[in-house]
């Protein structure tokens, strides 16, 4: 039975990837920060996410490991003491788990490396490039971010294993991640587009992500960094007005750019900006085949009836 050591693993992407994990037969730990708090699917151990400690045992035993600790970005708004948290809890989390591998006599065989499409920074409004892994990063500070948060795990590729980096986008799920922020205004009749609702989103159901991680977990040949995203992107209009079709709400009442930023301040980017960002590799190399290609597929399941 193989082991999978995941970090961040109490999170909306922690909790589906265990669950299905455990249903394949796998034996799951959960590293995590809060001792008193019993994770949804597996076991747990303790661990701070900077420090050594007693849960580095596991590391030998390991068969996986997968990386998706972080602070949620888009939790409160961006001061200097809440951006220095985001950053060290993906960076020294990262360094970490590197630095226990390469104490470990018995390594994983591989390790799976969360990171995001801001990668790639914003794309203007009037470009209708599609992005792919061969893209190059941006150069905003969501994107020096991603860089370090994927270079914080790379030395693990010089002791033996293979290293999968997880590019992933905007993550729909029922009651978790981003979605009932968006869900929220049609709920009460006031749903919309957001600022020029030009902007692209590059979406991926949970399924879908979590299929396609354990695709390359499972595949010997898979490495190096993929794009977690549906095939098919759309505008934020598109989004809302495929949201209020599926919740029966109209989309009637747009939401101002300028009152999203005075509210959100630097962190309105995540909103108001955008990517269209495709999976080329998933679906060129791997050959991964959608269960929800198109957004109203994916919001369906989420919201059937």
């Amino acid at each position: 039975m193989a082991l999978a050591l995941i970090s961040g693993g109490s999170g909306m992407i922690g909790k589906a990837l265990s669950r299905w994990l455990l249903a394949r037969g796998n034996r799951v730990v959960i590293l995590t920060r809060d001792a008193y708090k019993q994770p949804a699917y597996g076991e747990s151990v303790v661990w701070d996410g900077v420090h050594p400690g007693i849960w580095m045992d596991l590391v030998n035993q390991a068969d996986w490991i997968i990386n998706l600790a972080g602070e949620n970005i888009g939790a409160k708004p961006w001061s200097s003491a809440r951006w220095q948290q985001i950053r060290d809890s993906r960076i020294l989390s990262g360094e970490l788990l590197s630095e226990a591998i390469r104490r470990a006599s018995h390594k994983p065989s591989v390790f799976l490396q969360i990171s995001a499409i801001g990668f790639y920074g914003t794309q203007d409004i009037s470009d209708s490039s599609a992005w792919d892994e061969t893209s190059p990063s941006g150069s905003d500070r969501l994107s020096a971010l991603c860089r370090e948060w994927e270079d914080s795990t790379k030395m693990v590729e010089e002791y033996g294993l293979r290293r999968l980096v997880s590019r992933t986008g905007l993550v729909l799920a029922k009651g978790a991640g981003v979605l009932p922020r968006l869900e929220l205004p049609f709920r009460f009749f006031a749903g919309g587009p957001v600022g020029s609702g030009k902007q692209i989103y590059s979406w991926i159901h949970i399924n879908d992500l979590v299929k396609g991680m354990l695709t390359l977990l499972q595949d010997s040949e898979a490495r190096g960094a993929y794009n977690f995203t549906s095939p098919e992107p759309v505008s934020n209009l598109e989004f809302s007005r495929t949201l209020g079709k599926v919740l029966h709400r109209a989309c009637w009442l747009p939401v101002p750019g300028a009152a999203i930023k005075l509210a959100l301040g630097e962190m309105s980017t995540l909103v108001l900006d955008g990517q269209r960002v495709i999976p080329g590799r998933l679906m060129n190399e791997v050959g991964y085949k959608f269960e929800h290609p198109s957004l109203e597929s994916a919001l369906r399941s989420i919201y059937p009836g």
